[in-house]
Protein backbone atom coordinates (compact mmCIF):
# COMPACT_ATOMS: atom_id res chain seq x y z
CA UNK A 1 0.00 0.00 0.00
CA UNK A 2 2.84 2.18 0.76
CA UNK A 3 4.56 1.68 -2.39
CA UNK A 4 1.41 2.51 -4.64
CA UNK A 5 1.02 5.95 -2.54
CA UNK A 6 4.61 6.29 -3.08
CA UNK A 7 4.13 6.12 -6.89
CA UNK A 8 1.28 7.84 -6.82
CA UNK A 9 3.29 11.29 -5.36
CA UNK A 10 5.37 10.88 -7.62
CA UNK A 11 3.51 11.32 -10.58
CA UNK A 12 1.54 13.85 -9.23
CA UNK A 13 4.92 15.81 -8.34
CA UNK A 14 5.94 15.61 -12.20
CA UNK A 15 2.27 17.05 -13.50
CA UNK A 16 2.94 20.69 -15.29
CA UNK A 17 0.67 22.87 -16.51
CA UNK A 18 -0.23 22.06 -20.31
CA UNK A 19 -2.27 24.63 -22.26
CA UNK A 20 -4.98 23.45 -24.02
CA UNK A 21 -5.35 23.82 -27.46
CA UNK A 22 -7.84 26.01 -29.17
CA UNK A 23 -10.64 23.53 -30.40
CA UNK A 24 -14.30 25.72 -31.41
CA UNK A 25 -17.17 24.22 -29.45
CA UNK A 26 -19.71 24.70 -32.38
CA UNK A 27 -22.50 25.37 -30.25
CA UNK A 28 -21.52 28.81 -29.06
CA UNK A 29 -20.95 30.43 -32.23
CA UNK A 30 -22.62 34.05 -32.42
CA UNK A 31 -26.17 34.07 -33.97
CA UNK A 32 -26.69 36.20 -37.15
CA UNK A 33 -30.10 37.67 -34.97
CA UNK A 34 -28.30 39.03 -32.22
CA UNK A 35 -30.40 41.50 -29.87
CA UNK A 36 -28.88 44.98 -29.42
CA UNK A 37 -29.68 44.73 -25.50
CA UNK A 38 -26.78 45.05 -22.99
CA UNK A 39 -25.80 42.59 -20.46
CA UNK A 40 -25.42 43.93 -16.86
CA UNK A 41 -22.74 43.35 -15.11
CA UNK A 42 -22.91 45.93 -12.28
CA UNK A 43 -22.73 43.25 -9.30
CA UNK A 44 -19.59 41.86 -10.83
CA UNK A 45 -18.25 45.71 -10.91
CA UNK A 46 -19.05 46.11 -7.17
CA UNK A 47 -17.05 42.88 -5.81
CA UNK A 48 -14.43 44.44 -8.39
CA UNK A 49 -14.44 48.03 -6.99
CA UNK A 50 -14.73 46.47 -3.35
CA UNK A 51 -12.11 44.10 -2.89
CA UNK A 52 -9.73 45.09 -5.54
CA UNK A 53 -6.70 46.97 -4.96
CA UNK A 54 -3.57 47.77 -6.72
CA UNK A 55 0.16 47.88 -5.36
CA UNK A 56 3.24 48.53 -7.33
CA UNK A 57 1.19 47.81 -10.45
CA UNK A 58 -0.32 44.30 -9.55
CA UNK A 59 -3.44 44.09 -8.90
CA UNK A 60 -4.17 41.80 -5.82
CA UNK A 61 -7.66 40.58 -4.36
CA UNK A 62 -8.57 40.64 -0.90
CA UNK A 63 -9.86 37.39 -0.69
CA UNK A 64 -9.67 37.72 3.54
CA UNK A 65 -12.15 40.72 3.48
CA UNK A 66 -15.34 38.44 1.40
CA UNK A 67 -18.56 38.49 3.75
CA UNK A 68 -20.91 35.85 3.30
CA UNK A 69 -23.02 38.90 2.35
CA UNK A 70 -20.28 39.76 -0.32
CA UNK A 71 -19.98 35.96 -1.37
CA UNK A 72 -24.36 35.90 -1.83
CA UNK A 73 -23.81 38.82 -4.07
CA UNK A 74 -20.98 37.16 -6.23
CA UNK A 75 -23.36 34.24 -5.94
CA UNK A 76 -26.43 35.92 -7.51
CA UNK A 77 -24.50 37.46 -10.20
CA UNK A 78 -23.44 33.88 -11.27
CA UNK A 79 -26.88 32.97 -11.18
CA UNK A 80 -28.34 36.13 -13.53
CA UNK A 81 -25.38 35.12 -16.27
CA UNK A 82 -26.71 31.72 -15.70
CA UNK A 83 -30.29 32.33 -16.68
CA UNK A 84 -28.89 34.22 -20.17
CA UNK A 85 -28.55 32.62 -23.68
CA UNK A 86 -25.40 34.65 -24.82
CA UNK A 87 -25.53 33.69 -28.20
CA UNK A 88 -28.40 35.96 -28.64
CA UNK A 89 -26.56 39.32 -27.78
CA UNK A 90 -24.09 41.39 -30.00
CA UNK A 91 -20.62 39.91 -30.84
CA UNK A 92 -19.56 42.29 -28.40
CA UNK A 93 -21.80 41.51 -25.80
CA UNK A 94 -20.77 37.78 -25.67
CA UNK A 95 -16.99 38.18 -25.33
CA UNK A 96 -17.51 40.89 -22.32
CA UNK A 97 -19.79 37.94 -20.56
CA UNK A 98 -17.71 34.78 -21.06
CA UNK A 99 -14.21 36.89 -19.53
CA UNK A 100 -16.43 37.94 -17.08
CA UNK A 101 -17.98 34.58 -16.25
CA UNK A 102 -14.59 33.13 -16.36
CA UNK A 103 -12.91 35.58 -13.86
CA UNK A 104 -16.25 35.86 -11.07
CA UNK A 105 -16.19 31.74 -11.44
CA UNK A 106 -12.04 31.93 -10.85
CA UNK A 107 -13.10 34.42 -7.83
CA UNK A 108 -15.85 32.07 -6.46
CA UNK A 109 -13.60 29.47 -6.83
CA UNK A 110 -11.15 30.64 -4.32
CA UNK A 111 -13.12 32.09 -2.04
CA UNK A 112 -14.92 28.47 -1.92
CA UNK A 113 -11.73 27.41 -0.96
CA UNK A 114 -9.98 29.80 0.91
CA UNK A 115 -6.95 30.12 2.44
CA UNK A 116 -5.29 28.36 -0.32
CA UNK A 117 -1.57 29.46 -1.35
CA UNK A 118 -2.01 28.60 -4.99
CA UNK A 119 -4.94 28.02 -7.59
CA UNK A 120 -2.92 25.09 -8.36
CA UNK A 121 -4.03 23.34 -5.07
CA UNK A 122 -8.00 22.65 -6.57
CA UNK A 123 -9.08 20.11 -8.35
CA UNK A 124 -8.70 16.59 -8.11
CA UNK A 125 -5.62 14.45 -6.79
CA UNK A 126 -3.96 14.35 -10.51
CA UNK A 127 -4.91 17.83 -11.85
CA UNK A 128 -2.93 20.61 -12.07
CA UNK A 129 -5.72 23.13 -10.78
CA UNK A 130 -9.71 23.55 -11.68
CA UNK A 131 -9.86 24.19 -15.01
CA UNK A 132 -11.17 21.27 -16.00
CA UNK A 133 -14.12 21.16 -13.03
CA UNK A 134 -17.62 21.59 -14.08
CA UNK A 135 -18.59 24.43 -12.45
CA UNK A 136 -21.59 26.39 -13.96
CA UNK A 137 -24.21 25.11 -16.61
CA UNK A 138 -25.11 28.02 -19.26
CA UNK A 139 -27.80 27.39 -22.06
CA UNK A 140 -28.29 23.92 -21.08
CA UNK A 141 -24.72 23.27 -21.29
CA UNK A 142 -22.51 22.33 -18.30
CA UNK A 143 -19.26 24.33 -18.60
CA UNK A 144 -15.45 24.62 -17.46
CA UNK A 145 -12.83 27.17 -17.19
CA UNK A 146 -10.76 25.43 -20.09
CA UNK A 147 -14.34 25.74 -21.99
CA UNK A 148 -14.99 29.04 -21.75
CA UNK A 149 -11.12 29.72 -22.29
CA UNK A 150 -10.29 27.30 -24.87
CA UNK A 151 -13.30 26.71 -26.85
CA UNK A 152 -15.26 29.51 -27.04
CA UNK A 153 -13.06 32.63 -26.02
CA UNK A 154 -10.25 31.68 -28.22
CA UNK A 155 -11.51 30.03 -31.55
CA UNK A 156 -14.25 32.05 -32.08
CA UNK A 157 -12.74 35.23 -31.19
CA UNK A 158 -9.08 34.13 -32.70
CA UNK A 159 -7.82 37.69 -30.61
CA UNK A 160 -4.62 36.91 -28.74
CA UNK A 161 -5.40 39.60 -26.38
CA UNK A 162 -7.89 37.25 -24.62
CA UNK A 163 -4.76 36.31 -22.40
CA UNK A 164 -4.67 39.32 -21.20
CA UNK A 165 -8.33 39.22 -20.17
CA UNK A 166 -9.28 35.79 -18.04
CA UNK A 167 -7.30 36.13 -14.78
CA UNK A 168 -5.95 32.71 -13.33
CA UNK A 169 -5.89 34.31 -9.30
CA UNK A 170 -2.49 34.46 -9.62
CA UNK A 171 0.69 36.56 -9.68
CA UNK A 172 1.93 35.40 -12.73
CA UNK A 173 -1.18 36.21 -14.58
CA UNK A 174 -2.32 39.21 -16.36
CA UNK A 175 -3.95 41.72 -13.93
CA UNK A 176 -7.56 41.18 -13.36
CA UNK A 177 -9.08 44.06 -14.26
CA UNK A 178 -10.51 47.30 -11.89
CA UNK A 179 -13.09 47.54 -14.05
CA UNK A 180 -15.74 45.23 -15.51
CA UNK A 181 -16.05 44.04 -19.29
CA UNK A 182 -19.11 45.31 -21.25
CA UNK A 183 -20.34 45.16 -25.01
CA UNK A 184 -18.87 49.16 -25.61
CA UNK A 185 -15.25 48.86 -23.70
CA UNK A 186 -14.19 46.02 -25.03
CA UNK A 187 -11.24 46.80 -27.14
CA UNK A 188 -10.37 49.32 -24.68
CA UNK A 189 -9.87 47.38 -21.92
CA UNK A 190 -8.13 44.75 -24.27
CA UNK A 191 -5.31 47.46 -25.64
CA UNK A 192 -5.07 48.60 -21.90
CA UNK A 193 -4.68 44.77 -20.71
CA UNK A 194 -1.92 44.34 -23.10
CA UNK A 195 0.03 47.56 -22.26
CA UNK A 196 -0.42 46.94 -18.47
CA UNK A 197 1.22 43.14 -18.84
CA UNK A 198 4.22 43.49 -21.90
CA UNK A 199 5.15 46.20 -19.59
CA UNK A 200 5.45 44.91 -16.42
CA UNK A 201 8.01 42.40 -15.48
CA UNK A 202 6.06 39.57 -14.91
CA UNK A 203 5.15 39.62 -18.88
CA UNK A 204 8.36 41.35 -20.46
CA UNK A 205 11.89 41.52 -18.06
CA UNK A 206 14.64 42.18 -19.81
CA UNK A 207 18.71 42.04 -18.28
CA UNK A 208 21.19 43.33 -20.85
CA UNK A 209 20.60 41.06 -23.80
CA UNK A 210 18.51 38.47 -21.85
CA UNK A 211 14.90 38.83 -22.17
CA UNK A 212 12.07 36.30 -19.62
CA UNK A 213 8.84 36.36 -21.19
CA UNK A 214 6.05 34.56 -19.15
CA UNK A 215 4.96 31.66 -19.97
CA UNK A 216 2.09 32.81 -21.31
CA UNK A 217 3.76 33.40 -24.54
CA UNK A 218 5.40 29.56 -24.79
CA UNK A 219 2.30 27.89 -23.55
CA UNK A 220 0.02 29.99 -26.14
CA UNK A 221 2.45 29.98 -28.94
CA UNK A 222 0.16 29.27 -31.61
CA UNK A 223 -1.77 32.63 -31.03
CA UNK A 224 1.47 34.93 -30.85
CA UNK A 225 2.62 33.70 -34.29
CA UNK A 226 6.36 32.42 -35.03
CA UNK A 227 9.25 34.59 -32.92
CA UNK A 228 8.87 37.71 -35.31
CA UNK A 229 5.25 38.01 -34.86
CA UNK A 230 5.18 37.49 -31.41
CA UNK A 231 8.66 40.33 -31.56
CA UNK A 232 5.78 42.16 -33.14
CA UNK A 233 3.00 42.41 -31.05
CA UNK A 234 5.34 43.27 -28.13
CA UNK A 235 6.71 45.91 -29.81
CA UNK A 236 3.70 47.17 -30.25
CA UNK A 237 3.03 47.44 -26.51
CA UNK A 238 6.20 48.51 -25.23
CA UNK A 239 6.97 51.79 -23.94
CA UNK A 240 10.68 52.77 -24.24
CA UNK A 241 12.79 49.58 -25.23
CA UNK A 242 12.75 47.89 -28.62
CA UNK A 243 12.75 44.05 -27.66
CA UNK A 244 14.97 41.90 -29.43
CA UNK A 245 13.52 38.02 -29.14
CA UNK A 246 17.62 36.47 -29.35
CA UNK A 247 17.85 34.84 -25.64
CA UNK A 248 14.48 33.93 -24.09
CA UNK A 249 13.38 32.06 -21.10
CA UNK A 250 9.77 31.72 -19.81
CA UNK A 251 8.75 31.92 -15.94
CA UNK A 252 5.19 32.07 -14.55
CA UNK A 253 4.59 32.81 -10.73
CA UNK A 254 1.16 31.22 -9.69
CA UNK A 255 1.03 32.13 -6.28
CA UNK A 256 -2.04 33.43 -5.10
CA UNK A 257 -3.03 37.26 -6.09
CA UNK A 258 -4.41 38.10 -2.48
CA UNK A 259 -3.89 41.58 -0.92
CA UNK A 260 -1.72 40.52 2.46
Amino acid sequence: MRSLISIALLLFSTLTFAAPKAELWAYWQPSNNASSAQISHARWQQILDKFLITESKQTLFRYSAVTTNDKDNLDRYLRDLARIDPRQYSKNEQFAYWVNLYNALTVQLILDNYPIKSITKLGGFFSFGPWDDTLITIADQQLTLNDIEHRILRPIWRDPRVHYAVNCASFGCPNLLDTAFNGQNKNTLLEQAATDFINSSKGVSITGNQVRLSSIYDWFSSDFGNQSELQMHLNQYRKGHNIQLNSVSYGYDWSLNQAK
